[in-house]
């Protein structure tokens, strides 16, 4: 069992040390993501705002094509200028070693599932199968996967399962509504 470790600044003996190598590549990782995901609000601000209009057809100018994406750019460029300064703060507060991986195995492996689980969702699933069944198998295995621990005991896996299973089922339905009635979308 591992001793309890300190929070930076609290005067324990391995505060610094541990810091070091738990928060360190979070800090260099959210300093690296951050401009790509500027990068990529501002991209859906423009794509947003170039898109037609439709003057045309006498819509308001409440209700055009670009205007959810303009407000997800926005708000996606704030939140990564946000994630920046917070990550450099941190930094500043606490200086990472040379050398320190950007990464931990853990967060590489946690990736790979979740590309691969969105993968079979949008290349198998969807089409393939009535979407709110894709959607509801999609998030009941995504939570299955990230929130399962066997060593925690079958109680545990139980409890996750069904937890996940219902979420699956209420997000799928309420997808489905969503989609069919507020925004009129034929679903597949």
């Amino acid at each position: 069992m591992r001793p309890p470790v300190s929070p930076p600044g609290a005067g324990g003996r391995n505060s610094n040390e541990a810091f070091r190598k738990i928060e360190a590549p979070r800090m260099r990782a959210d300093l690296y993501t951050a401009p790509f995901l500027f990068l990529l609000g501002a991209a859906f601000t423009y794509g947003g705002w170039t898109m037609d209009r439709l003057e045309i057809r006498q819509i308001h100018p409440a209700s055009i094509p670009g205007l959810v994406p303009m407000l997800l750019g926005v708000a996606l460029a704030i939140a990564a200028i946000v994630l920046f300064v917070q990550a450099r703060n941190r930094q500043t507060a606490e200086t990472a070693p040379e050398g320190t991986k950007d990464t931990t195995p853990g967060s590489l492996r946690d990736l790979a599932k979740a590309a691969a689980l969105c993968c079979i969702y949008a290349l198998g699933l969807v089409g393939n199968i009535p979407f709110g069944i894709a959607t509801a198998l999609f998030i009941t295995c995504f939570v299955i996967a990230f929130e399962a621990d066997p060593p925690k005991g079958r109680a545990h896996l139980i409890k996750v399962a069904v937890i996940a299973i219902a979420l699956g089922i209420l997000v799928a339905a309420a997808m489905s509504i969503l989609f069919r009635y507020a925004f009129l979308v034929r679903l597949p």
